[in-house]
């Protein structure tokens, strides 16, 4: 029988904004503040501890912090890289967690022709064996050839940070196939964050939600702990920190569309709590600049709102009307493109904004170098309307 904690995904240092990696680094102190709490025997973590092989000093010197409590309550932890944390030179900061005895990186390959074979790492009777993700999903191929050496009569755990078949969905990724890996009792997955069980296959989800598409969809986030001598072994635990305020509105004219805006957010209640504000559809005759941002984003902050957060990734302009002055530094790219359509007279000038905002479209997690330029280029040909 085996009592332990499962989680991945944590990116500790993703989040560009002070208030969010804060709120990044609370949630992962709440999973080891549960880990002892609940006495688990041992923790896997399944990649992507941070979001860098080479995260800032301040955050390697708090998440240091927190492996000293595991340590001293003596709680083992068993570690993969992810594909955000991996260095293809083999050096991150992960080794340094292991050598300063926080945690033990499972990965022990023997590579041959055709198979990778993984030696376990052993603990009181289990058998832990891992395999680390890389960058643009170059872990699939190797994974498809995994072996593992024998552990006879051993409870075996495989750590993966990868893409299942499973769990793709409609994502253009090359993918693992769940059905054909390896036997083990308990498979701890990491890379895809979701909430996601397969028999005894686990993605426990991001314990953080690491951008705001995953504020909207997931608003908290998850690990698991996982008893055997229970019916049901697998418990889930959600990591609550700030509440979401969503917002979604449609805009055909920015100065009415700011003052809805304002009025809804009138009607919340806003204190400490994050708030989403997404804003779609097209404005004719009208600058992006119109809708009034700055101050949507200072009424929230005047009502006690924890954080503000917008996404205007869908939203375009009609017209380009540059006639613009810059006020803060919101408006330089509008400047620029402003500056440039003068300067350089063109019929294909109008489509500068929207193809501007294509580019800060963001590489979804699993999503190969390749699908996403080819979605990059998809979308900007539906702009210059070419077949």
């Amino acid at each position: 029988m085996v009592n332990f904690a499962h989680f991945a995904d944590v990116h500790l240092g993703g989040w560009r904004q002070g208030p969010m990696q804060e709120l990044n680094f609370i949630s992962f102190q709440k999973v080891v503040e549960t880990c002892i709490e609940r006495k688990v025997e041992f923790i896997l973590v399944a990649g992507d501890l941070f979001d860098s092989a080479y995260p800032p000093i301040e955050t390697l010197k708090e998440t240091f912090a927190e492996f000293r409590k595991l340590k001293e309550a003596k709680i083992p932890v068993f570690i993969i890289a992810g594909s955000h944390d991996y260095s293809a030179s083999g050096k991150t900061f992960l080794d340094v967690l292991e050598k300063g005895g926080f945690c033990k990186n499972v990965f022990n390959p023997e590579f041959k022709e055709n198979e990778i074979i993984l030696s376990p790492t052993i603990w009181n009777g289990i058998a832990i064996y891992g395999y680390p993700g890389k960058k643009s999903g170059l872990e699939v191929p190797d994974i498809k050839k995994l072996k593992l050496e024998d552990a006879p009569g051993m409870f075996k755990i495989l750590m993966l940070h990868t893409t299942m078949d499973k769990v793709r969905g409609v994502l253009p990724i090359e993918c693992v196939e769940a059905d054909k890996l390896p036997e083990a009792n308990y498979y701890a997955l990491g890379h895809i964050h979701v909430d996601f069980r397969y028999k005894n296959l686990v993605y426990p989800g991001p314990v953080f939600p690491n951008n705001f598409s995953e504020l909207e969809t997931l608003e908290k986030g998850s690990f698991y702990i996982v008893d055997t001598e229970l019916g049901n072994p697998f418990e889930k635990i959600e990591i609550k920190t700030k509440e979401i305020v969503n917002l979604e509105f449609e805009a055909k004219n920015a100065l009415t569309t700011s003052e809805e805006i304002l009025k809804e957010l009138g009607r919340k209640n806003l204190k400490d709590k994050i708030v989403l504000l997404r804003v779609y559809g097209e404005i004719e005759n009208q600058k992006l600049s119109d809708l009034k941002f700055e101050r949507i984003e200072n009424f929230c902050f005047e009502n006690g709102a924890y954080f503000f957060l917008k996404n205007t990734h869908d939203l375009k302009t009609k017209e380009a009307d540059f006639n613009i002055e810059v006020k803060n530094k919101e408006n330089i790219e509008e400047e620029g493109i402003t500056k440039y359509s003068k300067e350089n007279p063109s019929q294909f000038n109008k489509f500068i904004p929207e193809l501007m905002s294509i580019l800060s479209i963001e590489k979804q997690e699993g999503e190969t170098i390749d699908s996403f330029n080819s979605r990059i280029l998809g979308e900007s040909l539906k702009v210059l309307e070419v077949e």
